[in-house]
């Protein structure tokens, strides 16, 4: 089930579309809360976003929004292994430097050349970097998705398996808990995570697909200066603040683009507020 997912999935993205941006950022969402889960926290997606989306430049998201800001770059960057990266990663999720994590980008390089089924060379992975430092899980996950964009040749990578920890691919037999890394069954777990999360991931890109073919068939209908960089950010993002910078659109004139926009039923207010909106597909 798991090879056919991947070749699925990889048909997909082969050809990424205008939208993909959007549909990955949207994927790093759900990501990040997962991850916050589990590391302890309670903020739901929709905090998340606002804590990225209502950030002031060069501001700090927080805790939580950091997690955030750690998923958005790996749904944004090409899987280029680093000493580098793996420090800013672990910086974001509030994950202690030391060698065992300096060590990732050879452990990396070790696993890559294997000849297993993806799914076996992605648990080892998880499991590898969770004996080095149980406290790294996040991190561990994190790099699952990295790895599967090499394995998988993706492009960009596509944030899957950090919201799949929570389903029910590793609940345990009887349901009353979940296998861990190290666990036996825990690769069987990872095969049947990438069984049942990539066809919910193509299911959302269906919808954003829907959605995006809207915005673009209704945006030329609107003449506002600033228009085509306001859509191409709707395309290729999560979601944008109803303030978004550089522009060039006033505050009004920008207010009333969202507006219309929404109003054409384009695009949806995502916060639910009055003030400080924030929209996407």
């Amino acid at each position: 089930m798991a090879g056919s997912a991947l070749t699925t999935l990889y048909e997909r993205v082969r050809e990424p579309p205008v939208w993909a941006g959007c549909w990955r950022k949207r994927l790093a969402l759900a990501s990040a809360q997962a991850a916050v889960r589990l590391m302890g926290g309670k903020e739901e997606e929709a905090a998340l976003r606002d804590a990225v989306f209502l950030c002031p430049p060069g501001g700090d998201p927080g805790p939580a929004g950091r997690v955030l800001v750690a998923y958005r770059r790996l749904a944004s960057r090409k899987p280029v292994m680093t000493d580098v990266l793996i420090r800013e990663v672990a910086d974001l999720l509030a994950i202690r430097w030391d060698e065992a994590l300096a060590g990732v980008p050879g452990l990396v390089d070790d696993l890559l050349p294997s000849r297993r089924a993806v799914p076996f060379v992605i648990a080892e992975l998880v499991e590898r970097v969770v004996a080095m430092r149980p406290d790294a899980e996040v991190l561990a996950w994190w790099l699952a998705d990295w790895m599967l964009a090499r394995l998988v040749h993706l492009g960009l990578p596509i944030p899957l398996f950090t919201q799949a920890r929570y389903g029910a691919a590793f609940r345990t037999a009887g349901g009353s808990g979940r296998s861990r890394p190290g666990d036996e069954g825990f690769a069987r777990a990872v095969c049947l995570a990438l069984a049942l999360q990539v066809p919910d991931a193509l299911r959302l890109a269906t919808e954003i697909e829907r959605r995006a073919g809207n915005l673009i068939d209704v945006a030329p209908k609107l003449r506002t200066k600033g228009r085509d960089g306001v859509v191409e950010r709707l395309l290729s993002d999560d979601a944008i603040a109803a303030s978004l910078p550089g522009t060039g659109l006033s505050r009004w004139a920008g207010r009333r683009l969202f507006e219309r926009l929404e109003a054409f039923g384009a695009i949806r207010e995502l916060s639910g507020r009055p003030t400080f909106r924030i929209y996407g597909l």
